[in-house]
């Protein structure tokens, strides 16, 4: 039999454990500490691609001490094209030593590109030459539109991340506007479609971000095209409806009134007077799964009329398009775009112009880019066709152009034969 002392003490011991397991219960698990994330595997703020040439999978990255990792990566690539009807030399002022020509080889990009993707301060620069073709509109040399629109350094913007669902970014920023994007590599096609043209390009202001699930939403304060004047509110809404549909509506507004014409030739160059006091609203659907992508979207500008900064009439254009490729094998797919955009207006009025061709005018275009990959490098070839209704005809014995293509200006169409090939890195 156990003795009465040796009792007290199993029960005094029995006591301690037992208060020491419900203090032990009592306290709150240790937080686990979460793995260090993996170098060099961040996710980029961009460039962003369309998707038949498509974003470095292992981008070249280094690590930069207390920055963290530092991602680097670019573009050299090279164009060449022949072309009917070349628009009159004397329609770009802003480059008289440049012309609109039948035929050219250049350089559409040279760019670099670094960016720190990670941490709650990040940012982005991209610096170099670039060429932004456009049908329906004057093509100039690399170096004389890198002068005339953006400079060397188009893009270069800071953010801060406030935690996973919203951000604050600003400086020289790509437009919340449009469904193509800017430099050639980034695009299903190498020339910029018609209703790009009424869009702005890149934007110099203050962004803030918000993304959560399916929906992305961003708003913005800017200069619009590039105006140096910060009275432009851009927005973009996007919903991702599942894993292969989604879809957005995007625009933006000049809630002040810039006067380009006041400026010189060089400055209405990358700011037109018509566009950037316009308002724009595009709504946008894109379905991507295995080999295909088909992305159709509508466009709405408007201008009111405003003496004051030398609008004579109002004006709106209307314009849809389609874009779609099939990739046939993982190195060669074939992209195309039609699409189609009238502006308003009595014909031969002499109104405002925003579309390009005249009041009263419109305008079709078929693109057609067969594209080879292997890695980083590629190669296409691109066909498209203009066609030109409700232009307004010139009388050179009178001295006057037309508002379609060539040297006169009364041409209604115009053929361009392209083709690129560089590398991304």
């Amino acid at each position: 039999m156990l003795k009465r002392s040796t009792l007290a003490g199993l029960a005094t011991v029995l006591l301690s454990s037992t208060s020491i397991l419900a203090a032990d219960l009592a306290a709150p698990a240790p937080t686990p500490v979460p793995p260090p994330a993996e170098p060099c595997k961040a996710t980029l703020l961009g460039p962003v691609y369309s998707g038949v040439i498509k974003a470095n999978p292992n981008p070249t990255c280094f690590a930069a001490g207390p920055l963290g990792d530092l991602y680097v990566g670019g573009a050299i690539t090279g164009y060449g094209y022949t072309q009917t009807n070349p628009f009159a030399s004397f329609s770009t002022p802003a480059a008289p030593n440049d012309r609109d020509r039948s035929a050219r080889f250049d350089f559409s990009n040279i760019q670099g590109i670094i960016q720190k993707p990670e941490g709650a301060f990040q940012f982005y620069i991209q610096a170099g030459g670039y060429s932004i073709p456009q049908l329906g509109f004057p093509t100039l040399g690399t170096f004389t539109q890198t002068d005339l629109l953006f400079g060397p350094v188009p893009v270069a913007y800071g953010k801060i991340q406030i935690n996973d669902e919203w951000s604050i970014q600003g400086g020289r920023m790509f437009t919340l506007i449009g469904t193509e994007l800017l430099f050639t590599y980034q695009n299903l096609n190498i020339n910029r479609g018609l209703l790009f043209v009424q869009e702005n390009f890149i934007n110099q202001g203050v962004q803030v971000n918000y993304s959560s699930g399916p929906l992305s939403v961003s708003l913005a304060g800017t200069d619009g095209f590039f105006s140096n004047e910060i009275t432009w509110f851009t927005g973009n809404v996007a919903y991702k409806l599942d894993d292969y549909n989604t879809i957005g509506v995007n625009g933006g507004l000049n809630v002040g009134r810039t006067n380009a014409l006041d400026r010189s030739a060089r400055y209405q160059f990358a700011t037109p007077n018509a566009q950037q006091n316009s308002g724009i609203f595009n709504i946008n659907y894109t379905y991507a799964n295995g080999p295909w992508i088909i992305s159709p979207y509508f466009q709405f500008t408007n201008v009111e009329r405003d003496l004051r900064v030398g609008i004579g009439n109002t004006a709106s254009t209307y314009g849809g398009a389609l874009l779609a490729a099939y990739s046939f094998t993982d190195n060669f797919s074939l992209a195309g775009r039609i699409e189609y955009t009238e502006q308003t207006g009595v014909r031969g009025s002499g109104g405002t112009n925003l579309l390009g061709f005249g009041a009263g005018s419109n305008a079709f275009s078929v693109t057609v880019t067969p594209t080879f990959t292997f890695d980083r490098y590629f190669f296409r070839v691109e066909y498209a066709h203009v066609e030109l209704g409700g232009i307004t005809r010139g009388n050179l014995a009178e001295g006057t152009l037309g508002t379609g293509f060539g040297r006169d200006g009364n041409r209604t169409s115009q053929d361009r034969y392209m083709v690129e090939t560089g590398i991304t890195f």
